[in-house]
C-alpha cells in the first residue's frame, strides 16, 4: 500500500473539501471490501483518522477521510454549518468518489460502494443525519463517541452550555508549547494520533499557532449541535449502526449520562451493535487499530445478523 494522496472536492459554490485518500492493495479490493468514509469531530481534522485509515487500507478498503468545511485544509466559508448543508457536502464527496448507488448503476465491481461511513463526536451527529437524509449514500454507519446524546439534556440552557464548551484561546500560543501540551496530555497515544492532533492548528511562520476553525464558526457549530436531537432521528436510520462509545473512568461527570444515551440509542435504532472501548474521547487517535478492526468487521456481511 502506498501513502495517502490529497484530493480537493468542490461541494458548493467556492467551497472545496480537502480529502485524504488511502488506496488499498488490488487484492483487497477484489475481495469486495466496502469503501470507507471517515468524518472528524468539531475543531478536529481528517488526519486524526490516519492510523484508522492506514489499518483499514491494509485490510483492503478504499478509504477517504474528509476535512469538513471550515476545518483543516478545506475552504473556510462563514456559513453552511447547519446539518442540511454539511450532509450535502458529504453526499457530494460520496458522489465524487463514485460510491453513491445512483452513480454505479452500471458498475458491477464489488468495492464500488455505497460506503460505510464513520464519524467521531460531532462528526457522528453529522453521519447520523447523513444516513437519515441520504439513505442511498451509505451502507452502514459508525458513531464513535458521539451521535447518541441530545446535548440540550446535559445543560440547563444554551448560555450554560456555551460557557462550558467554548473552546480555549489557542491563537498566539507557541507551536512548541502546544505540541508539548498534547504529548503530556496523551502519553499513551501513538505518534500518528499526536501528529493528527497537532494538525488541528496552523503553525505560523512566527512560531505560533492558530486553530484552522475560527472561533466564530466553532460557536456556530456548537449552537447547531445544541439544537440537534439525535434521539428524534434514530427511527429514520434504515442502515445498520455500529456504536463505539469511549468508557473513560476519569470523566464520571459524563459517564452516567453517556451510558443512558447509548442504551436508549441502541433500543431505538432499527439495527445496531454497541462496543465500548476504554479510552479518551478521541478513540480513533488513541486506539486506531481497535477502532479500524471494529469498522472493518461492521462493514462486512454478517456482522449485524
Amino acid at each position: 500500500m502506498t501513502g495517502p494522496t490529497i484530493d480537493r472536492v468542490l461541494v458548493d459554490e467556492n467551497v472545496e473539501l480537502s480529502c485524504v485518500e488511502w488506496r488499498a492493495h488490488d487484492s483487497g479490493a477484489a475481495d469486495g471490501a466496502t469503501p470507507i468514509l471517515l468524518v472528524h469531530g468539531l475543531a478536529s481534522n481528517a488526519h486524526l483518522w490516519d492510523g484508522v485509515a492506514r489499518s483499514l487500507a491494509d485490510s483492503g478498503h478504499h478509504v477517504v477521510a474528509v476535512d469538513q468545511r471550515g476545518h483543516g485544509l478545506s475552504s473556510k466559508p462563514t456559513s453552511g454549518f447547519d446539518f442540511g448543508t454539511l450532509t450535502r457536502d458529504l453526499a457530494n464527496v460520496i458522489s465524487h468518489c463514485g460510491w453513491h448507488s445512483d452513480d454505479r448503476a452500471h458498475d458491477t465491481s464489488p468495492s464500488a460502494g455505497p460506503p460505510f461511513v464513520a464519524g467521531q463526536s460531532w462528526g457522528a451527529n453529522v453521519v447520523l443525519e447523513l444516513a437519515a437524509r441520504y439513505p442511498g449514500s451509505v451502507s452502514g454507519i459508525a458513531l464513535v463517541d458521539g451521535g447518541t446524546n441530545d446535548l440540550a439534556d446535559s445543560f440547563a440552557d444554551w448560555p450554560t452550555c456555551q460557557a462550558a464548551l467554548a473552546p480555549p484561546v489557542l491563537e498566539g500560543m507557541s507551536a512548541k508549547k502546544f505540541e508539548s501540551f498534547i504529548r503530556s496530555s496523551h502519553p499513551d497515544w501513538p505518534e500518528e494520533g499526536v501528529q493528527g492532533t497537532i494538525a488541528n492548528v496552523e503553525s505560523r511562520a512566527d512560531g505560533t499557532i492558530q486553530p484552522w476553525l475560527s472561533r466564530e464558526n466553532h460557536m456556530t457549530i456548537l449552537h447547531q449541535l445544541w439544537e440537534h436531537h439525535p434521539s428524534k432521528r434514530f427511527g429514520d436510520v434504515a442502515v445498520p449502526v455500529l456504536i463505539v462509545p469511549a468508557d473513560d473512568p476519569s470523566n464520571q461527570r459524563w459517564s452516567v449520562g453517556k451510558h443512558d444515551s447509548v442504551r436508549r440509542a441502541a433500543e431505538s435504532l432499527p439495527c445496531s451493535v454497541t462496543h465500548w472501548l476504554v479510552g479518551d474521547h478521541d478513540l480513533h487517535a488513541q486506539h486506531p487499530i481497535e477502532v479500524a478492526h471494529l469498522i472493518d468487521l461492521a462493514s462486512r456481511p454478517g456482522f449485524f445478523d
